[in-house]
């Protein structure tokens, strides 16, 4: 007998795992692999919010079940930042929700806002869960094609009547994952009155918004004119400070939305351990400059990236934001053949652009999260397998 339901048997295997067992089979055969595709930064966390958490841990008052909605300490925090950083006025009882992480909200966003065969509008390319939140929920993906030549922002007009009328949610995501993207806030105003007259809820994923450089700050959709009518704004812990493992993030915005996704939320999951929102609450209020400091390493990484491509006759310009670069996969082949024998040749994982949806067809990812060093090396296998793949 087979189990699983049938939306789930419609669902194709995840790119990244099947990347995932070939990188595995490759370091059982004994190869050295240098990882380039998963956006999991190597930093450190720094000291001090470590130290919170031990100390939180030590609580006994800190280790009972927590809120559905997080401890007052830490939307008291995302308030505050929110205020001094974007000017934006949050009510941290409304208008902030912690989550186990920001995908944790994403997808349970979309059963608390649309209803089955309602649209969904997604960035194409984009994060993959979007996509498959949408499907899960028996919603309709509607992929915006986002293209180099219109800067990876969505044209509304070229979306049809027929997917208007239906579509109940818009995620986008700037710094763009995987693109590297990014807007100033008069991209946010036009995606916020085309929200308004469709009658249509944005979701933005701002989880790389404090991975910026050459002085560009990233705004938030929140800083829109009558964005909080209209939209809520995920961020997350995990790149601004290197807090990967610790899955904390939240959702902050238009109040209603905030509470269809808390009810959600509260029937299918919990809150996040209490000491990780306290150290997260200590992070976001004290140390804020640590974000400066490894948007400096990112920088330098990404110079060190680009300048290696262009051996390889692979242009690439620089980015603004996130710890991505976007780059060209070589005439010829397509981004899962060529990312394949890449890693087969030289030990170098990075992700196909089709993993991301149709319109990164062409295209690889590769994530800025090893050691100057191990990038370097990573340069050098590339040149060295790079040929071998073209001239196959």
């Amino acid at each position: 007998m087979s189990y699983g339901s049938k939306r789930i048997k419609q669902i194709p295997p995840y790119v990244f795992s099947e990347i995932q067992q070939k990188k595995r089979k490759l370091l059982g055969d004994g190869m050295d692999i240098i990882d380039l595709g998963i956006g999991d930064p190597d930093l450190p966390v720094d000291s001090s919010i470590l130290e919170k958490l031990t100390e939180a841990v030590h609580d006994p008052k800190n280790l009972g079940y927590p809120s559905y909605s997080g401890c007052m300490d830490l939307r008291e925090a995302i308030a505050s930042f929110y205020e001094q950083r974007y000017h934006v006025s949050l009510d941290p009882e409304s208008e902030v929700l912690i989550l186990i992480g920001s995908k944790e909200g994403l997808g349970h966003l979309v059963p608390a806002l649309v209803d089955p065969g309602e649209a969904v509008l997604i960035p194409d390319p984009g994060y993959p869960a979007y996509r498959m939140a949408a499907s899960l929920a028996n919603a309709v993906p509607y992929g915006m094609p986002l293209s180099e030549a219109n800067d990876y922002q969505p044209d509304f007009q070229e979306i049809p009547d027929s997917i208007k009328s239906k579509a109940k949610l818009m995620f986008l995501s700037y710094p763009s994952n995987p693109t590297a993207a990014t807007v100033d806030l008069s991209f946010f105003n036009r995606c916020v009155a085309f929200a308004k007259k469709n009658r249509c809820a944005i979701a933005h994923d701002a989880a790389y918004q404090m991975i910026t450089f050459n002085g560009y700050r990233a705004p938030s959709l929140l800083e829109a004119d009558g964005a909080k009518e209209v939209a809520v704004e995920f961020g997350s812990f995990s790149k601004t400070f290197c807090m990967t493992g610790f899955r904390i993030g939240y959702a902050v915005g238009n109040r209603d939305i905030i509470r269809a996704l808390s009810i959600c939320k509260s029937n299918l999951d919990t809150g996040q351990f209490i000491p990780i929102q306290k150290a997260a609450a200590f992070a976001l209020k004290h140390r804020l400059g640590f974000a400066e400091k490894i948007n400096a390493v990112f920088e330098k990484r990404m110079r060190i990236m680009i300048e290696g491509l262009s051996s390889l006759d692979i242009s690439v310009s620089p980015t603004k934001g996130s710890f991505y670069l976007w780059a060209p996969v070589p005439g010829g082949y397509r981004s899962m053949d060529f990312t394949t024998r890449l890693m087969e040749r030289s030990g170098v994982v990075v992700s196909p652009g089709n993993a991301f949806g149709d319109q990164g067809e062409g295209y690889f990812r590769i994530a800025l999260t090893v050691s100057d060093r191990r990038l370097r090396e990573a340069v050098l296998r590339m040149k060295k397998g790079y040929r071998a793949v073209v001239h196959e």
